[in-house]
């Protein structure tokens, strides 16, 4: 019975990080799924919006959120070291996420919206062996991640100072939207200030986005620029044996499978 449930464990485990085998993938883009369509949600209640719809729109969240707390009692579960995991960032992110659920009642929808952090697991999708293949373009890669950054930064901020703001200054924080383009104002240092925020704690998640922002994004355009010059020494050589191109002038082997690249760059200089 044990060794069952010891196997069951496994299981459960291999398949909420899978991203290779069918069902696997339809986990993972399952769960992504469910935390666009809950961002959504949140979203969609910031507008003035029928109280029927508001009614379905709760329940879906209600639901999306049970789901979340199921996904994180399987993933605690069936951890291999149960402490550990507890305390890493994305089981913290998790946890936070499904507060609402654990402590129904505290208002605290709003920590819902961290479940966005998740959203960089799509990296998984564009990087090294995915569903699509192979990835070679590393510059690509560090590319996508600025964005992804960007977004998730803007939208979490956004989304953390409309709920503090929105009751205190419905007149500026109407909606989502107007957190959004304060955000986005903030960020590019342009500041037209027809939307500021008038609480301490607005004042505060604006000063930690702008903090936040100043130390990710000059960090990973550091990385691209790094990326871009070490792509600039390289000639794009396919390798026979797995197809991936790019590898430094001097290489002789595969930095991927290993095989050999003699062949491939004496039948170029032939040709």
């Amino acid at each position: 019975m044990k060794l069952q449930i010891t196997e069951l464990r496994k299981t459960v485990r291999f398949y909420l990080e899978d991203i290779e085998t069918a069902i696997g993938k339809a986990i993972n883009l399952t769960i992504v799924g469910l935390v666009l369509l809950s961002s959504a949600c949140f979203v969609a209640e910031t507008y003035p919006i029928p109280q029927p719809v508001r009614l379905k729109l709760n329940f879906l969240n209600t639901a999306i959120l049970i789901l979340f707390t199921i996904e994180y009692l399987l993933r605690l579960w069936s951890a291999e070291h149960r402490v550990r995991f507890f305390f890493s960032l994305a089981s913290l992110i998790d946890l936070v996420a499904i507060l609402p659920f654990l402590f129904t009642a505290i208002d605290i929808r709003f920590i819902r919206i961290s479940r966005w952090f998740r959203i960089l697991r799509l990296l998984r999708f564009v990087e090294g062996k995915t569903i699509f293949g192979y990835v070679s373009r590393e510059d690509s890669v560090i590319f996508a991640r600025i964005l992804l950054t960007l977004f998730t930064i803007i939208f979490i901020f956004s989304g953390l100072i409309y709920q503090v703001e929105h009751p205190l200054n419905p007149d500026r924080f109407t909606t989502f939207l107007d957190a959004v383009y304060f955000s986005v104002a903030t960020m590019t240092t342009v500041g037209f200030g027809d939307i500021t925020p008038i609480s301490q704690t607005g004042r505060l998640l604006t000063v930690l986005m702008i903090l936040t922002g100043i130390a990710l994004i000059p960090w990973q355009l550091g990385d691209l620029i790094k990326q871009l010059i070490k792509t600039s020494n390289q000639v794009e050589t396919i390798c026979a044996a797995c197809g991936l191109e790019s590898h430094d002038r001097d290489a002789k082997f595969c930095k991927n499978c290993g095989h050999s690249l003699m062949q491939v760059k004496s039948s170029q200089a032939h040709f």
